[in-house]
């Protein structure tokens, strides 16, 4: 079980690293202790630098990765998103599309959803983002966007989450349908996730999609 995480300049960190952890966690001894399930960063260059300024290497490249079981799509810089979304860009959702198209699941996590809407993989599916981008997400008349703001939301094959730390939940849950519920229990326990914040807020009612594409 190969999940992959294709990565891209002004790509959100969190997004990024939170789940690869988690589905790490899900292959080493000490958390779920699974072997047969990893995760690999892909990218279509061999470097990428992060919305805050943040460089790593990417484990693969888009030429050299094979199927991927499950492709998990991270949010990131509205002004990288756009080009990427209107065509401009189109070497990203065209491997999306491609890997998608063999995938068991098709993830996203926080803007990570546009780029699924703006593929079309998010037709006739339930479907969530950050709460700032739902008005962008609406835009995409063929996706049902759930009300309210989840964490995630899981349709059949399609799994989507809301803005950044959610994807520390929506990952778990990930690891549950392709292992068992026991499984992300062990790699709960090994990250030590209870959240308890310090602070509270509540979230604000966003009337317009921030950019446009």
């Amino acid at each position: 079980m190969l999940i992959g995480i294709p990565v891209y300049e002004g790509v959100d960190l969190m997004d990024v690293t939170a789940p690869y952890e988690i589905f790490k966690w899900t292959h080493d001894r000490y958390g779920g202790n699974v072997p047969d399930f990893d995760a690999v960063i892909v990218a279509e260059t061999e470097e990428v630098t992060s919305r805050d300024q943040l460089t790593f290497k990417a484990q693969k490249r888009f030429d050299t990765v094979g199927q991927l079981d499950v492709i998990w799509v991270p949010g990131g810089e509205p002004t990288v998103l756009a080009p990427m979304m209107n065509g401009k860009n189109p070497n990203y959702l065209e491997f999306v599309k491609k890997q998608s198209a063999g995938a068991r699941y098709v993830a996203s996590v926080c803007e990570g959803a546009l780029l699924l809407a703006a593929a079309g993989l998010l037709n006739g599916f339930e479907a969530t983002t950050h709460w700032s981008f739902i008005p962008c997400l609406k835009k995409f008349k063929a996706v049902q966007v759930v009300e309210g703001h989840p964490r995630f939301v899981v349709d059949r094959n399609r799994i989507t989450g809301g803005g950044i730390s959610s994807g520390l939940d929506e990952a778990l849950k990930l690891v549950e349908l392709l292992t068992c519920y026991e499984t992300a229990q062990k790699v709960q326990r090994a990250i030590q996730y209870y959240p308890d914040p310090p602070v509270a807020s509540t979230i604000p009612q966003q009337d317009g999609c921030p950019f446009s594409w």
